[in-house]
């Protein structure tokens, strides 16, 4: 029966292998659709350029702040001059925003908490034998992750100097959790090698991400407190913050 069930969980794999499927991948769900999500406000200064669509829910409109907001002709969603996208409130007089009505903000946040408690609840792998636990006593920089969950109850820190580099085919995921915070040092670095892909990377951090004024991050970052983004930082990627995202002349482009 042993040898039964070998082979069945050997074949299993085999069609998952075959199909594409990979377990690792976090399902966003609709929070999918934003840039920039978050509960309890989005804020800019001075103004930062942000591609893809923001929202904040359910607190109101008046939550999202520093941005050059001009209501589109509709009355149904604002825009920024700055900005390729449109920005999106849970609270809103028009029946809804850009086709996005406040019940399905409410949605993309249940599903923005639902990716978190999925993504920070993944066990933590191995690579060459070797426990991803705590890994370079959490300072990523200089290092080159490959596939796999990386574990961390201390601060993950990008140290000054250094660039951290992803490395994988197009289905490579990458998982890093902390119970901690993340903490980008200034001019630093996240490169994608191989064919990588900042969709597939997913930072889950249960206290504060903070990206230091010149660095480049690349991924994913489903924070349950605050984000903050110094002068002069970029993001490929998303931001789905569980509190407030807050910018200071920052790129954050949709990824």
């Amino acid at each position: 029966m042993m040898n039964l069930n070998l082979f069945m969980l050997s074949a299993a794999a085999m069609v998952n292998a075959a199909s594409g499927e990979n377990t690792l991948f976090v399902d966003l769900g609709t929070a999918s659709d934003f840039a920039i999500l978050a509960k309890t406000g989005i804020s800019t200064v001075p103004a930062s350029k942000v591609t893809g669509d923001i929202a904040v829910s359910p607190i109101a409109s008046a939550a999202i702040t520093g941005f050059n907001l001009a209501m589109d002709s509709s009355g149904e969603y604002s825009t920024d001059s700055g900005s390729a996208g449109s920005q999106f409130t849970g609270h809103a007089k028009a029946p809804n925003y850009g086709h996005t009505t406040a019940t399905e903000l409410t949605t993309a946040v249940l599903d923005m908490e639902t990716a978190y408690t999925d993504a920070a609840g993944r066990d933590t792998t191995a690579t060459n034998g070797i426990a991803n636990l705590n890994l370079g006593g959490g300072d990523l920089g200089g290092k080159t992750l490959t596939s796999g969950v990386y574990t961390f109850d201390i601060d993950v820190i990008i140290s000054t100097g250094n660039t951290l580099t992803f490395h994988g085919d197009s289905d490579a995921v990458f998982i890093i959790q902390t119970s901690k915070s993340v903490k980008q040092a200034i001019d630093t670095n996240v490169a994608l090698t191989g064919d990588a892909k900042a969709e597939n990377i997913f930072w889950v951090v249960a206290q504060e991400v903070v990206v230091q004024a010149g660095s480049h991050l690349e991924g994913v970052l489903l924070v349950k407190t605050g984000v903050t983004f110094i002068t002069g930082s970029s993001l490929n990627g998303r931001v789905l913050a569980q509190t407030a995202v807050t910018l200071q002349s920052a790129t954050i482009d949709a990824a």
